[in-house]
C-alpha cells in the first residue's frame, strides 16, 4: 500500500463511513491485538471522528530549551504534518498542553484530518467551536514553550503497548480509538463493512417482530 496514494485514500473515504464498535470487533475476530488506545484518551468534542491514515510525531520535555527553540520546532511539525492524515503524537508528558487554538487551525486549514496526543490540549473552547477533531488525555494552560521540543517525524511509536507507525490507519469516535496495521486495513475495513450491512438487517427483523434471539441466530451477529 505504501506510495500507492489513491488507494489510501480510498481506504480513508470507507473507515470514515465506519464506526469504533464495528472496527474493534473485527480486528477482534481476526485476532488482532493491542489496537486500541487508553479510554483517557478521549475527544474534547464527543461530536466528532478522526478517520485516515496515521503520520506520527514524537517529542520529550526539555527545561534546559528556549522559548524560540521550542516555538521554532513545533512550527516545523506544523509545516511538515501531510494533509488527509490524521497526527498521532507520543509526547512522553503527562503535564503540558501539546496542542492549541493556533496550531490546529492551522492543521485543519492545511487539510489534517485530526490530532491524537496522549497528553494534554488547551485552548479548548476555540478548538471545539472550529470542529477540528482533537482527542486528547487531560486540559490544561502550561503549553510548551521552553518546556518541550519535538524530536522525530514519521517514526513508529508506542503508546501504552500500542504500537503505532506512519501509514496505518485509526478511526477514533466517541467510542475511543482504535488502530489498524497498514498491511490489515483493506481486510479491516471490508469486514467492518460487512458486518454493518449485517447489523443492518439483525435491526430491521427485530422492528418487524422476530426475537433478539432468533435475529441473533439467524444471522450470527448482534
Amino acid at each position: 500500500m505504501t506510495g500507492d496514494t489513491s488507494n489510501w485514500q480510498r481506504l480513508s473515504k470507507r473507515l470514515e463511513r465506519c464506526y469504533g464498535g464495528a472496527v474493534y470487533d473485527v480486528m477482534r475476530d481476526l485476532g488482532i491485538k493491542n489496537c486500541v488506545l487508553p479510554p483517557a484518551i478521549r475527544a474534547l468534542d464527543l461530536e466528532t471522528q478522526a478517520a485516515g491514515r496515521i503520520w506520527t510525531m514524537e517529542g520529550r520535555p526539555d527545561p534546559g530549551i528556549s522559548i524560540h527553540e521550542s516555538i521554532l520546532r513545533w512550527t516545523e511539525f506544523l509545516s511538515t504534518a501531510p494533509a488527509e492524515h490524521v497526527i498521532v503524537c507520543q509526547p512522553h508528558d503527562h503535564s503540558l498542553a501539546i496542542m492549541g487554538e493556533l496550531s490546529a487551525e492551522t492543521l485543519q486549514f492545511r487539510g489534517v484530518k485530526g490530532y491524537i496526543v496522549d497528553g494534554g490540549c488547551r485552548d479548548n473552547a476555540f478548538i471545539r467551536k472550529r470542529g477540528f477533531p482533537v482527542f486528547a488525555r487531560f486540559q490544561t494552560p502550561r503549553d510548551i514553550a521552553g518546556a518541550w521540543t519535538c524530536e522525530t517525524f514519521g517514526e513508529p511509536i508506542e503508546i501504552e503497548g500500542v504500537k503505532i507507525r506512519t501509514g496505518d490507519f485509526v478511526l477514533a469516535d466517541i467510542d475511543g480509538i482504535v488502530m489498524i496495521p497498514e498491511e490489515q486495513a483493506d481486510e479491516v475495513i471490508s469486514k467492518v463493512e460487512e458486518v454493518m450491512k449485517t447489523e443492518n438487517l439483525v435491526r430491521t427483523a427485530i422492528l418487524e417482530g422476530v426475537s433478539p434471539k432468533e435475529a441473533y441466530l439467524r444471522y450470527r451477529k448482534f
